[in-house]
C-alpha cells in the first residue's frame, strides 16, 4: 500500500478503531464492470452527485471522456485526477463549467490508484483501489492480459465511509487546487451522511450485479485457470453487492440493527441440533444474512428492458419457483443463489397452507425456509422485549411462548421443540459467538473449494 495515498490514509485512519478496514483483491474487469455499473446509476437518477474519480492515467479517461460528459449532465460536480497525458485539458468534456481536472505528479502516490467516490442525496458509493506492483504479483510475474491486472482495495455503499474518504481525496486536492477543494468542501457539506432507501438502493444493487454478469459472460482469457479466477472474481462481488444491501439494511434498522447476525448464529444454532449438513448450513447462512431483502422487488434488470426481477426466463420451474414472488426473485438471475432466493421466498408460507406466495403447507415449504421463518421471528421477539424490565431468561421463555402459539398454524411444531431445546441453552448461561457478518465472505459463503488465491481475496474486505 503506497505511503501517502488515498487508500493508505483511509487504512491507516481506521487501523486501531473498532472497525478496521480489511481490503480485497480485484481483478481490472471487475472494477470495470462495478464502475460501469454506478456511473449508469448516475445517469438514471435525478440527485445530481458529487463525483470524484482518479483514473491514474489521462489517457484511461480520455478513453471515457465522452461518457463523462453524459455523467456530467446529471451530477453537481466532477473532479478527475490522473497523471495528464496529451490531450487530457484539452479534450471538451474536460472544458464543462462542472468539470475540474487535478493533473496528479508521476510521482504522486494517488496516480497508481483507481476511485470512483459518489456522493448523492439520496446514496452514496464508492470504489477505492490501488494498482498491485510487480512485486506484488510475486513469482507469477506480471498478467500476459489487461483485464487480468490486480488492484488492491474496497468498494461499498456505506455512508459514512464514503464521506470520509471524500475528505480525504479533497484534503489531497487541495495543495494542486485551494479554490476548487474550497468549493468541493462547500458541496460536500450539503449532502449529509444517510444511508440509501431500500428503493434506490434495490436499484443500485440490482445494476451492479447486471454489469457483473455481463463481464462475466464476455471474459476472453487465455488460459483455462484464468478464466476460472476472473469468474470467481466477478461472481464473489455479485454476491457481495446482495450482503452489502442486506447490511445497510440492517444499519438503517435503528431498532434491530444486528437483525442478520443474530438470525444466522440462531439459524446455525437449529441446523446443528437437526445435525443438517455443511452444504445445507451454507445456504441457511447465507439466506440469514439476506433475509430481509425484500425492497429488491421493486428492482428491475437493467441491461434487459422491459424484463422485470420478478421473474428470469432461466430460473428452475418447480412448484417452489413462483413468477409472484417477493424481491428473491432477483437472486435467482445467479445461479449460485437459486437455492438460497428458494429459502427466502417461502419463509412467508405458513405451516398450515395459509401463508405467501405459493400456500405451500407442512412438508412442502422448503426445510431451510421454515428454520428462517421461526428463527428470524423470534429474533424479532427476543429484539423487542430487550427494553422491558424482565430478565434475559424471562425474555427468551416470553419469545419462546409467543412463538408456540403460532405452532401448527404458521411454524413447524417440531422446529418449536427444536428451538426450545435451543432457548433451554441459552437459559442456561450458553452464549451463541455473535459476529458481525463479513460481507466480503462472497463465494466463500457458498463454495469450500475456492483456491487458495481466491479464498484470500474475497475475504480481507469487511466492508
Amino acid at each position: 500500500m503506497l505511503e501517502g495515498s488515498i487508500l493508505q490514509q483511509l487504512e491507516t485512519t481506521h487501523r486501531h478503531t473498532t472497525r478496521p478496514i480489511r481490503f480485497g483483491v480485484y481483478y481490472k474487469n471487475t472494477l470495470v464492470s462495478l464502475c460501469h455499473a454506478l456511473e449508469d446509476h448516475i445517469l438514471s437518477d435525478d440527485t445530481k452527485p458529487l463525483v470524484i474519480t482518479a483514473f491514474q492515467q489521462g489517457k484511461w479517461y480520455l478513453q471515457e471522456a465522452e461518457r463523462y460528459a453524459d455523467i456530467a449532465n446529471k451530477s453537481r460536480q466532477i473532479v478527475i485526477m490522473a497523471a495528464p497525458d496529451a490531450g487530457f485539458a484539452e479534450h471538451p468534456t474536460s472544458l464543462l463549467d462542472n468539470v475540474d481536472l487535478v493533473a496528479l505528479d508521476t510521482s504522486d502516490p494517488v496516480a497508481q490508484e483507481w476511485h470512483l467516490i459518489i456522493l448523492s442525496p439520496a446514496y452514496t458509493a464508492m470504489v477505492l483501489c490501488q494498482e498491485l506492483s510487480e512485486a506484488d504479483y510475486g513469482t507469477a510475474g506480471l498478467p500476459a492480459s489487461d483485464q487480468e491486472r490486480k488492484f488492491y482495495g474496497l468498494w461499498t455503499f456505506e455512508p459514512e465511509l464514503v464521506h470520509q474518504t471524500a475528505e480525504i481525496a479533497i484534503a489531497h486536492i487541495e495543495p494542486y487546487n485551494p479554490e476548487l477543494a474550497k468549493k468541493l468542501k462547500a458541496h460536500k457539506q450539503t449532502i449529509e451522511p444517510a444511508i440509501a432507501t431500500s428503493e434506490n438502493l434495490s436499484a443500485v444493487v440490482s445494476r451492479v450485479v447486471d454489469y457483473l454478469q455481463t463481464g462475466q459472460e464476455n471474459l476472453s482469457t487465455p488460459t483455462a485457470p484464468s478464466k476460472q479466477s476472473l469468474d470467481r472474481n466477478l461472481v464473489s462481488n455479485e454476491i457481495q453487492a446482495f450482503l452489502r444491501m442486506a447490511q445497510l439494511m440492517d444499519m438503517a434498522d435503528v431498532k434491530n440493527p444486528m437483525a442478520a447476525a443474530e438470525v444466522v448464529v440462531l439459524c446455525e444454532a437449529i441446523a446443528q441440533v437437526l445435525d443438517l449438513p455443511a452444504w445445507q448450513v451454507k445456504r441457511l447462512r447465507l439466506a440469514g444474512l439476506l433475509h430481509r431483502i425484500d425492497p429488491l422487488q421493486k428492482a428491475e434488470s437493467i441491461l434487459a428492458p422491459g424484463t422485470s426481477t420478478r421473474y428470469h426466463e432461466d430460473a428452475p420451474s418447480s412448484p417452489l419457483t413462483c413468477p409472484l414472488v417477493p424481491g428473491a426473485q432477483v437472486l435467482r438471475t445467479m445461479p449460485r443463489l437459486r437455492a438460497v432466493a428458494q429459502i427466502i421466498t417461502h419463509q412467508t408460507e405458513w405451516w398450515d397452507g395459509t401463508g405467501e406466495p405459493a400456500c405451500l403447507s407442512g412438508d412442502e415449504i422448503p426445510l431451510e425456509s421454515r428454520i428462517l421463518a421461526l428463527v428470524a421471528d423470534f429474533q424479532w421477539r427476543v429484539n423487542e422485549n430487550q427494553a422491558s424490565q424482565l430478565s434475559r431468561e424471562e425474555i427468551f421463555a416470553q419469545a419462546l411462548e409467543e412463538c408456540r402459539q403460532q405452532q401448527s398454524t404458521r411454524f413447524d411444531p417440531k422446529l418449536i421443540d427444536t428451538l426450545a431445546l435451543l432457548v433451554m441453552g441459552l437459559q442456561q448461561g450458553i452464549e451463541l459467538p455473535l459476529m458481525t457478518p463479513k460481507v466480503s465472505a462472497g463465494m466463500w459463503l457458498l463454495d469450500a473449494r475456492l483456491d487458495s488465491e481466491m479464498k484470500t481475496a474475497v475475504t480481507k474486505n469487511e466492508y
